[in-house]
């Protein structure tokens, strides 16, 4: 049996906390001869600053490198809001997408049954919604140059953000969301602004090319970003894989999040290119929900993102679809048994602690797996 080589980054805020139920569930995998996994714990963010003055050291840059896979946890907190910029915690998460070259990001919504009155949504609105949002990662506004801010006197300022994408960019984030949607209901929603902005223009140009040469077989739909927002919560359930930049794959995703209840539900995938001799690829996973610094230590962190996180990694790294099948299966089981942990709780439901989230998941997966 192959022995994967993990590398943990808890992070900051509740991520130590949702950590622990991944590590819970690696150590059951280890120990039933499911699968081997090799790991290593590093710093990133805030915890990375107290103990090396950065938001990531080299040596952990190293071991990221090295890794099959990373697994993240979240960082920030207002304890570093004062931190020179290029030290923030965040900066850490971008200097793993940037330097593994982890591109593509996949933030799935997907809305549970037994939480489909936890939306903000009526029920019928996003009652099955199953919908992948693929954004791309290492490119545009944010990592565009020139990015400055210059002292014009006379008390006035100008700040630049550059958006910039090449060809390559736009075609490589593009066959993600095809080859995705091959696989799921065969729909992709290309969206950009191409109204107001020439980074649109292109984006919109070289998805159609793509899809007329390598995928006519997919359906394919462009929507302008603002519109697709709009319809998002008008009717979400009508996208299959929306497809989109960095700055609008940001908001889009985060409105897609909370179609479901809550951002403690929602994981995420960032993939680099597929190496043509090993056929692996870069890989890092985490929950969207952030650090939540307001909760951390209180044992009320939701654990389900994390661990669909770790799932999505059996998935997309280690060829393991059917046993992160079961594992979406336990969480949705779990969640119809009417446990919820406090940002998900609703009358008649019963309160569990992040530990006894993850020991019924895990519970429950051991279960399907017998």
């Amino acid at each position: 049996m192959a022995t994967h080589k993990l590398l943990l980054l808890p992070g900051d805020g509740i991520g130590p906390e949702v950590m622990a139920e991944v590590k819970r569930l690696i150590g059951w995998l280890k120990a039933e001869g499911i699968a081997t996994f090799e790991t290593e714990e590093g710093l990133v963010g805030g915890a990375a600053y107290d103990a090396h003055k950065v938001s990531i050291s080299e040596a952990d840059m190293a071991k990221a490198k090295a890794a099959d896979a990373v697994i993240f946890g979240a960082v920030g907190g207002p304890k570093w809001d004062g931190v020179p910029y290029e030290a923030r915690p965040e900066a850490g998460l971008l200097r793993l997408r940037k330097d593994l070259g982890l591109f593509a990001n996949l933030r799935p919504a997907v809305c549970y049954p037994a939480l489909a009155d936890a939306s903000s949504l009526k029920r019928e609105a996003v009652e099955g919604l199953d919908i992948m949002i693929v954004r791309e990662l290492t490119g545009g506004v944010y990592f565009g140059e020139p990015k400055t801010i210059t002292d014009l006197g006379n008390g006035q300022k100008r700040a630049i953000d550059t958006q910039v994408y090449d060809t390559y960019e736009i075609e490589r984030i593009a066959r993600v969301a095809f080859d995705l949607a091959k696989k799921r209901r065969n729909k992709v929603t290309s969206m950009e602004k191409r109204n107001v902005m020439k980074s649109g223009v292109l984006w919109n140009e070289v998805v159609t090319q793509v899809h007329k040469r390598e995928y006519p077989d997919v359906t394919l739909e462009h929507q302008l970003a603002d519109s697709g927002g709009m319809m998002l919560v008008k009717w979400p359930k009508q996208f299959d894989v929306i497809v989109t930049d960095n700055l609008f794959g940001d908001m889009l995703s985060d409105i897609a999040a909370m179609l479901t209840g809550s951002l403690g539900m929602l994981p995420s995938a960032s993939l680099g290119e597929t190496d043509a001799k090993s056929g692996k690829r870069k890989a890092l996973y985490e929950p969207v929900h952030g650090s939540a610094p307001d909760i951390a230590g209180k044992g009320l962190a939701n654990p389900i993102a994390m661990l669909a996180s770790f799932g999505m990694a059996l998935r997309y790294s280690f060829d393991m679809g059917a046993l992160a099948d079961k594992l979406d299966a336990a969480i949705a089981a779990v969640l119809a048994s009417g446990l919820r942990t406090a940002d998900i709780k609703s009358e008649g439901t019963t309160s569990a602690s992040t530990t006894q989230m993850g020991e019924a998941i895990l519970k429950e997966l051991q279960k399907l797996h017998a």
